[in-house]
């Protein structure tokens, strides 16, 4: 690829283009005039749902309070997030759903904790987790982030929820910021370009 008459390789061409990101804003100053996008992690006017199982609590209160703790540091005001509580993993889609689509939130956060057992029933409620996370999603057009950890022994759940950058419970809660931001800036570009905003 080339960039003004210079050969560039395509690995630092992209290079290039991450240097016009800057705070979540679109730039039109990229190679070529190309706009970039990405998502920024001021949580300050986000709504945000969060749906937890209660299904082995000691992992997922750690996760909770990670994702809790992150959207605190991000700037999202406690009474802006609402937590809804089910049963397992499994139930984790409708509940996001229900939650997505009562347009009182900009996105859902799901955490669960899935650990392998000795019979196949790990693998089954994995697989729905997910995949009805993911439709949930695609459904509603409004970040649904899956927070579930899927972990072969306790030890590797407790490890992956631990109160430090590594909790899975606060990826999701950034996760979900920054989706809200980036959802908010592409459809604001849709809008420009069909002509209705200008």
């Amino acid at each position: 690829m080339s960039s003004g008459g210079l050969a560039v390789p395509r690995s630092k061409w992209y290079t290039v283009v991450s240097l016009f990101f800057y705070q979540g804003k679109v730039s039109t100053d990229s190679p070529n005039s190309m706009k970039v996008f990405e998502g920024n992690l001021d949580g300050t006017d986000c709504s945000i749902g969060m749906v937890v199982s209660k299904f082995n609590e000691p992992v997922i209160s750690r996760l909770e309070a990670g994702a809790l703790d992150a959207l605190q540091q991000l700037g999202t005001a406690a009474e802006k997030i609402q937590v809804v509580r089910v049963p397992g993993a499994f139930e984790l889609p409708l509940a996001a759903k229900a939650l997505a689509q009562s347009q009182d939130v900009d996105a859902v956060i799901c955490l669960g904790a899935v650990i392998q057992g000795e019979t196949a029933h790990f693998e089954y409620i994995s697989e729905q987790a997910s995949r009805g996370i993911g439709t949930v999603a695609l459904e509603t057009g409004i970040p649904i982030v899956f927070g579930v950890l899927t972990t072969h022994t306790v030890e590797q759940a407790m490890e992956r929820s631990e109160l430090s950058e590594r909790n899975k419970g606060a990826e999701a809660a950034r996760t979900a910021i920054e989706m809200i931001s980036l959802l908010k800036q592409l459809r604001k570009s849709t809008i420009r370009q069909s002509g209705f905003l200008r």
